[in-house]
């Protein structure tokens, strides 16, 4: 498959692959993923359990044990896989679950992994079951298991892969299978940020990106960015571009401002399908509770969506309250979308 493994390329004559470009006139291309774990912010007790796992590895002369993160997306998961392998001195390769589609493709990349190698896999509790059984030998033994014939005449001939280390993300650790859970020697979980952590992540990100941002821009830059370091540097280019169109090209409180409420984010961060979300419960199911299912159909849109994307920082700011019977809409929700519970039982 040619989505299955993400590979970067040049050919001997200096030709980034698919370009007519010779690499040194390619356009810049600025990464704000830090490198290492000293630069890495937030997320302390699972920046100090990496550090001591990879120091202790490197000292033996081992692989790393293999590493599951899980957390909403946005968080890290991806940047730390990056880390890993760098820290460790092997290269990276980057695969998804869901494009896992038979054990072949599993097996193509694993036979290429060199020794120390990291390999990541996002989103691997949707990993077919087929797939993820080539898994098992190749975490706990570094080798997999071929079949050839069938029947009587069928035999099984094992691999010796090199020791590598996988590392998964997911959003879902309870959708993981308990065979494959296990093999795991480090699990850890990623957390929302707080406005300080945020704060100090734009601030590296407006100096990567050189732009220029005062401390109050900062700060309300970090306020509406759901706890999410993806969504500050997401957020931040926006501001960005409004400043340098819009403005002086200086990113302050007032530029943040209006540049956000031009994107529809508001003072909590939230955005138009999460007020639209808050909204149809409180409309539409009288602040609930009512199934996941029924909201998701009254929006027309998908059910993992609402609850990978939209449902954790509900959650978190105590918008959104789940009950064993459903969804229902906090006190707090009414008051940020200015509705009262008899408006919404009149409707």
């Amino acid at each position: 498959m040619t989505d299955t493994l993400l590979t970067y390329s040049s050919d001997p004559q200096g030709m980034v692959a698919g370009s007519d470009l010779p690499i040194d006139k390619m356009p810049e291309i600025r990464s704000l993923r830090p490198e290492a774990l000293t630069d890495y912010v937030g997320q302390r007790e699972t920046v100090e359990t990496l550090s001591i796992a990879i120091q202790a590895a490197r000292n033996r002369n081992e692989p790393l044990d293999h590493v599951i993160f899980h957390g909403p997306p946005g968080l890290g998961k991806t940047t730390l896989a990056h880390i890993i392998a760098a820290e460790m001195g092997g290269r990276l390769t980057v695969t998804a679950g869901p494009a896992l589609e038979k054990g072949g493709d599993l097996i193509g990349i694993l036979t290429h992994l060199e020794e120390g190698d990291v390999l990541f896999v996002d989103e691997i509790h949707r990993t077919p079951r087929v797939v993820e059984e080539f898994l098992y030998p190749a975490m706990e033994d570094f080798a997999v298991d071929f079949v050839f014939d069938k029947g009587i005449h069928a035999r099984s001939h094992r691999y010796r892969l090199k020791p590598f280390t996988l590392v998964g993300a997911t959003t879902r650790v309870g959708s993981l299978s308990a065979p494959l859970r296990d093999r795991f020697g480090i699990f850890r979980s990623l957390n929302f940020y707080g406005e300080a952590d945020l704060v100090r992540i734009a601030t590296r990100s407006a100096m990567l990106l050189d732009v220029a941002m005062d401390g109050p821009g900062a700060e309300e830059l970090a306020r509406r960015s759901r706890g999410t370091p993806r969504i500050v540097n997401r957020l931040l280019k926006r501001v960005r571009d409004y400043a340098q169109v819009r403005g002086d090209g200086r990113v302050s409180l007032g530029t943040v401002q209006a540049a956000l409420a031009l994107e529809g984010i508001d003072r909590q961060g939230l955005t138009d399908l999460d007020r639209r979300y808050l909204a149809t419960i409180i409309t539409f199911y009288d602040g609930g509770p009512v199934g996941i299912e029924a909201i998701a159909a009254t929006l027309q849109e998908e059910t993992d969506t609402l609850v990978d994307v939209v449902e954790p920082y509900l959650l978190k700011i105590g918008f959104l309250i789940r009950t064993s019977s459903g969804r229902k809409a906090s006190a707090a929700a009414y008051d940020h979308l200015k509705q009262s519970r008899k408006d919404a039982s009149c409707r």
